[in-house]
């Protein structure tokens, strides 16, 4: 039986979501350790991989479960109780030719930011920029971003993707308290792509950053950009199928 499983992980007490020969410590790890744990010999697909810091609460999994595991929301149960730094949200049966990665159809990003500095509690999961940027110019970065790209100059090398064409359908900024909030909503990201556009309409905002720069930039013509906004503030919010 295949298992869809929607789930939450704090990031910053993993090394990413990918499982790594030189360290224990990645999401995909830690549940087909304890998948084994309850004799469940399955490999963990992701519908994407997240950075070491970067969190979730809405990343989804599949896996396969031998038949006497009959009862899943038992099974969900367990996983919870074993499982340090990562909640399973939801559990749900689905047709054996769901993938959780390449059945996905969007996928939605949030970013937080403080313009204060975080207290002890909330510096692994708030990032920081300074409070005087223009909600103007960021608003107008951010549409910028909206449409299909060739975003070969808005990722971290050392991946190869088939392709480095996306498309954005949203990009938002808002508030929530305060809070400093940006959404991507895409077809799919490239390796720290949405990191490295919060960083560039940040950059915008602030005056740092010209348009020309930019959509130049966009346009894959030169890239002037190289930084990431910090790991700490990104969450893959939720997974369109």
């Amino acid at each position: 039986m295949r298992i869809k499983a929607v789930i939450a992980y704090d990031g910053s007490a993993f090394y990413g979501f990918q499982r790594q020969t030189s360290t224990p410590l990645t999401i995909t790890h830690a549940i087909e350790d304890v998948l084994r744990s309850l004799h469940i010999d399955s490999p963990v697909i992701g519908s994407g991989r997240t950075d070491r810091g970067v969190h979730a609460t809405g990343q989804v999994i599949h896996f396969d479960i031998p038949d006497f595991w009959h009862d899943i929301q038992r099974l969900r149960y367990i996983l919870n109780q074993k499982l340090d730094g990562i909640y399973i949200k939801h559990i749900t049966p689905v047709d054996m030719h769901f993938h959780a990665r390449f059945s996905a159809q969007k996928r939605l990003y949030r970013y937080l930011f403080t313009t204060t500095t975080p207290s002890v509690f909330e510096r692994r999961y708030l990032a920081s920029y300074p409070a005087h940027f223009e909600i103007d110019k960021l608003h107008e970065a951010l549409s910028l971003f909206e449409g299909e790209h060739d975003f070969k100059y808005f990722h971290k090398t050392g991946s190869q993707p088939h392709t480095t064409v996306r498309t954005i359908y949203h990009s938002r900024y808002y508030r929530y308290k305060n809070r400093h909030i940006i959404t991507f909503e895409a077809d799919g990201f490239l390796r720290s792509q949405v990191r490295m556009m919060v960083e560039g309409v940040m950059q915008y905002a602030f005056g740092k950053w010209d348009r020309h720069s930019l959509l130049s930039q966009l346009a894959g013509e030169r890239q002037y950009l190289h930084t990431l906004a910090p790991a700490q503030g990104l969450y893959l919010a939720k997974i369109f199928y």
